[in-house]
């Protein structure tokens, strides 16, 4: 079983400071930077997590994670367009989706992902989304239509939030900017780790 507690971060910078605090999941959310700087980002963050007992979740660059010996990558719908599906399986790699609606549901589920992400949750600052927030009510019934397999909700969460989000059917939250937008990204995650494992 994967953590409930899911954080997303920008750099190995963040891991590094936030990882020994106890995360055991964590995904390297990097856009726009050169392979060279990727792939220097993704060794610090493999030599982290390894130190530290975490699991580490790549997004989007899944030629980076097979070359590099990562085991998990998470792939957004249009990622999925361009990747080589047989090539992440034969590699071994777990794999995790996001979904919006039922179309997107629908082909990741015929994947047979590791987990399914679903977001926006709430309304979120992090990006410009195509899709407005999905509430509670849709956690809920995309956790009947998934079934076991995990369900990770993100978009907009924050601790005061998880209660609600994890009654309505989410195995796993997602956050960022509740972390690091924080003016104490420590207590923050102390926060989250206290709401997540209780």
């Amino acid at each position: 079983m994967l953590d409930r507690f899911y954080p997303i971060f920008d750099s190995a910078a963040w891991l590094e400071r936030l990882v020994p605090l106890g995360i055991r999941l964590v995904q390297l959310r990097i856009k726009d930077r050169p392979e060279a700087a990727l792939r220097a980002e993704i060794r610090a963050a493999q030599a982290i997590c390894a130190a530290h007992g975490c699991q580490l979740v790549i997004n989007d660059y899944w030629r980076l994670a097979l070359t590099e010996g990562c085991d998990f990558v998470h792939l957004g719908q249009e990622d999925l367009d361009r990747a080589d599906l047989d090539a992440i399986r034969a590699a071994g790699l777990r794999l995790g989706v996001s979904t919006h609606d039922d179309a997107e549901l629908n082909r990741a589920l015929a994947l047979a992902p590791d987990y399914v992400a679903l977001g926006p949750v709430y309304p979120t600052i992090l990006k410009q989304m195509r899709f407005g927030p999905q509430g509670l009510e849709r956690v809920g019934t995309w956790k009947r239509r998934v079934g076991t397999l995990p369900l990770v909700a993100i978009g907009g969460l924050t601790v005061e939030r998880a209660p609600g989000v994890r009654e309505a059917g989410a195995d796993m939250l997602s956050v960022v900017t509740d972390i690091t937008l924080n003016p104490d990204p420590e207590a923050r995650v102390r926060q989250w780790l206290a709401a997540t494992r209780t």
